[in-house]
């Protein structure tokens, strides 16, 4: 079992990272932002497409223009910046066979209750990631 972010992903929790850490009301350059978290600078420009559109950055254009978090770094959660780049964090399909999941809605039938034997572990086990993730703000991880 593999747990983790893609390279989106990863870019974009470094990107809100280096924007929960400075002073409020300050912008921060693609470059700027490149550099300090040692993301790609063509990167940043998609990365922070997703943010914006999903309401946790906010672009200023112009020579001093950058990126600014639209909300407090304590009202930012793990999950929403995840589930900008990255969409719906939960699985849709059957652990066991990778087919649609009755259980969440699909097809599939295992046994006489539609759920692969797995499936309350896995979903259960995901929950707490997701309620883990959902818990956890930019402030928190800054430290």
């Amino acid at each position: 079992m593999r747990l983790q972010l893609t390279r989106r992903g990863d870019y974009a929790v470094r990107a809100m990272l280096a924007l929960s850490a400075i002073p409020g009301g300050a912008v921060l350059s693609a470059r700027s932002l490149a550099e300090s978290m040692t993301i790609p600078t063509r990167f940043v420009p998609a990365v922070l497409g997703d943010l914006a559109r999903a309401g946790l950055v906010q672009a200023r254009a112009g020579r001093s223009g950058g990126y600014q978090l639209a909300r407090p770094a304590e009202k930012v959660t793990l999950l929403e910046v995840i589930e900008a780049v990255e969409g719906d964090s939960r699985r849709t399909t059957c652990v066991l066979r990778d087919q649609a999941c009755r259980g969440v809605g699909g097809a599939s039938d295992l046994g006489g209750t539609g759920e692969c034997a797995i499936h309350r572990f896995f979903f259960a086990a995901q929950d707490a990631l997701l309620s883990e993730l959902r818990g956890a703000t930019l402030a928190e991880m800054r430290g």
